[in-house]
């Protein structure tokens, strides 16, 4: 399979913005203190009935977790497209290089006449690709595979604070941050740490009955699938790839040597040229325009945001009191039913699965 291929299917599955949502029950390894796996069919049937004074209201802390590579909601974005750029041609990844650089220079006549030959200097840089950016394929691929892993593994973590009136409970469902599964390792991040407002929805209808059956009413929870990307981005993915790196920008500074870059465009203009503008113009050009082309994916993600990504939640799940104390203390088991909305088109969820505990 060509690296081009296997840009596509990987950050198609992380970003197409086509698809419908269907949730992730397997393989969980973050499950509060005393609870199962969270997998289950959420039926609410087996297990001793419960007494009817068991109380419900309380505070949980809830992971929901779901599967983002199937049919999220329109079309595929420019984020797929703008990072597939820089692999799916074949004098790439020194073409997206060269491409970078040239756009950073200033106008004049080596930048008309480098904008002319990109083809020709990227295969010359090709020649000397190992030295220039030894890992620079291996690594983009790998975040474009790190992408579908977090699509197909995307958690939120968020609580319930149930309060009781009479007989009736409600709730208010606060979604606090995203959970991460890539290549296996989990990894959560509060909203809180990264700028990013939770999302607060009061008035959730609860029920409970005898049989332990947990309902949650039909309720909207908008998120800011672009802020959260970019979490998973620049805390999640890339510290996997590089550890020294905190953002793209840096991602592709530390893959491509820019003075090496630099010395041969030089060189190309002095072979073809018989003079050249100096090898420094040039490696300041790769690091302006590395930076521009992170910029620019960032831009593609921030500019999700003009629609938010809207979970509409219909939950039912099985709901224990373990300690015998006459209060609920575990959700287990839970299926979350409903759609998910991006810009006005909403697909059907499958599968989304929530688990819990009482806080």
């Amino acid at each position: 399979m060509t690296i081009a291929k296997h840009m596509s299917l990987a950050l198609a599955l992380a970003l197409s913005m086509g698809a419908a949502v269907t949730g992730c029950a397997a393989d969980q390894t973050s499950t509060p203190p005393g609870d199962d796996d969270g997998s289950g069919s959420g039926s609410g049937s087996g297990g001793d009935p419960l007494p009817q004074d068991v109380d419900a209201a309380g505070k949980y802390a809830v992971q929901s977790k779901f599967d983002l590579a199937q049919n999220m909601p329109g079309t595929a974005g420019d984020v797929t497209r703008t990072i597939i750029a820089a692999t799916d041609d074949s004098a790439d990844p020194s073409l997206w290089i060269i491409e970078q650089a040239i756009n950073a220079m200033p106008n004049g006549t080596f930048k008309s006449f480098l904008n002319g030959a990109k083809p020709f200097v990227a295969g010359y840089i090709n020649d000397r690709l190992l030295e220039i950016a030894p890992d620079f394929v291996t690594t983009m691929v790998t975040m474009g595979n790190d992408f579908g892993d977090a699509a197909k593994n995307f958690g939120l973590n968020s609580t319930l604070d149930v309060s009781k009136s009479g007989t009736s409970y409600t709730a208010v469902h606060t979604v606090l941050g995203a959970h991460f599964k890539i290549n296996n390792v989990e990894s959560d991040y509060a909203f809180a740490d990264y700028g990013v407002a939770n999302t607060v929805v009061p008035g959730v209808g609860v029920t409970v009955d005898t049989t332990g059956k947990l309902g949650l009413a039909d309720h909207k929870v908008p998120v800011a699938y672009g802020k959260v990307l970019r979490i998973g981005l620049d805390a999640a993915i890339i510290p996997s790839l590089d550890p020294t790196a905190s953002n793209l920008g840096q991602l592709l500074q530390h893959q491509v040597d820019c003075q090496t870059v630099g010395q041969v465009m030089e060189q190309y203009c002095e072979d073809n040229f018989g003079f050249g503008p100096g090898s420094g113009t040039f490696q300041s050009a790769c690091n302006a325009g590395l930076t521009a082309g992170a910029n620019l994916i960032y831009s593609k993600i921030d500019a999700i945001d003009a629609s938010a990504l809207e979970f509409a939640l219909t939950g039912t799940a099985k709901a224990l009191d373990k300690n015998n104390d006459k209060k609920l203390d575990t959700i287990q088991s839970g299926t979350w039913a409903g759609t998910l909305s991006y810009a006005g088109t909403p697909a059907p969820l499958a599968n989304a699965t929530f688990f819990g505990s009482r806080m």
